[in-house]
């Protein structure tokens, strides 16, 4: 009797997997997948990480695969070309597209980063940093044209320092910036994170100012999709707002440590330390949206950045490069 009442436990267990294998089988086929091309992998973008962490994504019933594509260029040109369905950089870029006339334009349909996520890297320790110090001195500033490299340009202009006054170097590419730096090129360099702290923790430089701080508010970093692709699924991209709304409100209502834990595997390199240290450094500066609703007066300001560096043929329609159907307003 005890054997054959083991023997059918032993099938209840067995049978229990099976369908629990299954039902999950069956979940994760029903997945929408979404591939999404981001322009950099930094904790500036902590809020999406703590969505894929945390499976907000799964929940709205979506698989996301997060795709490093160095560049706004070239997140444009992955979501033009259908390699991703996603695009996550500067906002700046969906306008340069439309400039360029393409008929299936990119519409932002949610901010996540409100300034500039880059900090200024001095080669020399300057205590009580002021604009004034980049006075005849080399920035490597990022790609022309891109935001890093306006925005830049534009907090120097509006603090009195003409364009003249510093060398905002554009020649060297995005992802080689550090490296560049760290060989002696440049008495500065605009890095995001964890790349500056690596590059002072190493002795190559000092972190000296965010240049967020510097350059005000504006959906710095925002999701694009293709006109055609928001209005064939709306539901995705209404699932996706959703969970990275949710990975906004986690970061502003978790601690630092908590933060840090969440997104660690995404940073093997980084200890828990640095990586709590670096999210407190973002908090400090104000980097996040508290939705992903994106403001009128502040794509507008994108465009005062973009019109300083003689960068803006004429404004683009808000109306037309924004889709807030999806986002809560602030």
């Amino acid at each position: 009797m005890k054997k054959l009442l083991v023997i059918l436990i032993i099938c209840g267990l067995v049978l229990a997997g099976y369908f629990i294998f299954k039902d999950n089988s069956k979940d994760t086929k029903s997945l929408t997948k979404v591939k999404v091309g981001e322009v950099t992998h930094s904790v500036f973008y902590a809020p999406q990480y703590v969505a894929h962490s945390l499976g907000y994504f799964k929940d709205e019933g979506l698989d996301v695969e997060l795709l490093l594509t160095s560049g706004a260029d070239k997140v444009t040109a992955a979501v033009l070309s259908d390699d991703v369905q996603i695009g996550f950089c500067g906002s700046e870029a969906t306008i340069y597209i439309y400039q360029q006339g393409e008929k299936d334009y990119l519409v932002n349909f949610g901010a996540l980063t409100k300034r500039d996520g880059s900090f200024l890297v001095s080669r020399e320790n300057i205590k009580n940093f002021t604009v004034n110090d980049l006075k005849g001195k080399k920035i490597l500033g990022g790609r022309q044209g891109g935001m890093p490299a306006l925005t830049l340009e534009w907090a120097l202009n509006t603090n009195g320092i003409s364009s003249n006054e510093t060398n905002i170097d554009t020649s060297v590419d995005f992802a080689s910036m550090s490296g560049s730096f760290i060989g002696g090129n440049g008495d500065f360099v605009t890095l995001f994170e964890p790349t500056a702290s690596e590059l002072e923790k190493e002795g190559y430089g000092h972190i000296v100012a965010s240049v967020g701080k510097l350059g005000g508010v504006v959906p710095y970093t925002s999701y694009n999709a293709k006109k055609s692709y928001i209005k064939n699924n709306p539901k995705v991209i209404e699932g996706f707002n959703k969970a990275i709304q949710k990975g906004l409100d986690y970061v502003f209502k978790h601690s630092d440590e908590e933060i840090a834990e969440v997104i660690a595997d995404y940073f093997p390199d980084t200890s828990k330390n640095d990586l709590t240290s670096i999210v407190k450094r973002y908090k400090d500066s104000d980097s996040w949206f508290t939705t992903t609703y994106i403001e009128k007066k502040d794509f507008e300001h994108i465009e005062e950045i973009m019109e300083n560096a003689g960068y803006l043929k004429e404004k683009a329609p808000y109306d037309k490069l924004v889709d807030n159907t999806f986002s809560k307003e602030r």
